[in-house]
């Protein structure tokens, strides 16, 4: 029988998540198929993880508005899912639904592979915003012994993260020393890349465009970048493991997103 996954969010037209997952269980030979799911509110989104619970489907990814329900409707969570607040992928197992998160492991993996020399262990980073992305990069650096801080504009948010994480709260110029600034926010930060170390790495999690604004800046500076589309596929493969029980095979799918997005490579 085919083994069926998808993806939950609204709106979820523009996700690249079902020509990632498409290519990989094309290359795998696997009897399966990842689909986009676009339930109107929550008690759509619930309807989609009862298929979860009845096997029905293998399991989703999830997106927004959908991730802190996500993790509140799973019978058991990983440390990570908790930590975060939110889970990004839910998986059936022995009639259970389990809730994880595999966006921390993405933004780890996209620095290894587009920023190969820098070492977080021990250094200052600054994260941008105090969502549920800011949260999972918090997260991630923390446990790889960055000294992470956060800076949002609404300071009662980058707070919040700050004590329930135990990361430090930035002061307004804490990016001139950072080694690492990850922009977890939708909008381009206000702050001139000039003030930055010049080994500093600049992150965004936004991949539309791949290059923005603040990676822009930073390239021009000669800074070292790292692109939201080198997270997206490294979240992408945990979760791909995760449904189907493989690894991904070997295959280009960032020339294919690259494609898809009319990108240049």
């Amino acid at each position: 029988m085919t083994a069926i996954a998808g993806v939950a969010g609204q709106p979820i037209s523009h996700s690249l998540s079902p020509l990632i997952h498409r290519a990989w269980i094309a290359a795998a030979g696997l009897d399966a198929d990842y689909r986009a799911f676009g339930p109107a509110d929550e008690a759509g989104f619930a309807s989609l993880v009862a298929d979860v619970r009845a096997a029905r489907l293998r399991g989703l990814n999830v997106t927004a508005p959908f991730k802190g329900a996500a993790l509140a409707m799973a019978d058991e969570a990983s440390d990570t899912a908790r930590l975060c607040g939110s889970a990004n992928l839910l998986v059936f197992d022995d009639g259970r639904v389990r809730a994880d998160s595999t966006d921390g492991e993405g933004l780890m993996a996209a620095l290894a592979e587009q920023a190969p020399e820098l070492e977080v262990n021990g250094q200052p980073v600054l994260i941008l915003g105090a969502g549920g992305a800011a949260r999972a990069a918090a997260a991630a650096l923390k446990q790889a012994g960055a000294r992470v801080a956060v800076l949002n504009r609404t300071p009662a948010r980058a707070e919040a993260l700050a004590a329930e994480l135990g990361v430090a709260l930035a002061s307004p110029d804490a990016a001139a020393g950072a080694a690492l600034v990850v922009n977890a926010l939708s909008v381009a930060p206000g702050f001139d890349v000039r003030t930055l170390r010049p080994d500093a790495v600049l992150m965004d999690m936004t991949y539309r465009p791949l290059l923005t604004p603040f990676l822009a800046a930073g390239r021009a500076r000669g800074l070292t970048v790292v692109d939201g589309l080198a997270m997206l596929i490294g979240q992408a493969r945990p979760s791909f493991h995760a449904l189907f029980g493989v690894e991904p095979p070997a295959v280009d799918v960032r020339a294919l997103v690259l494609e898809a997005l009319g990108e240049a490579s």
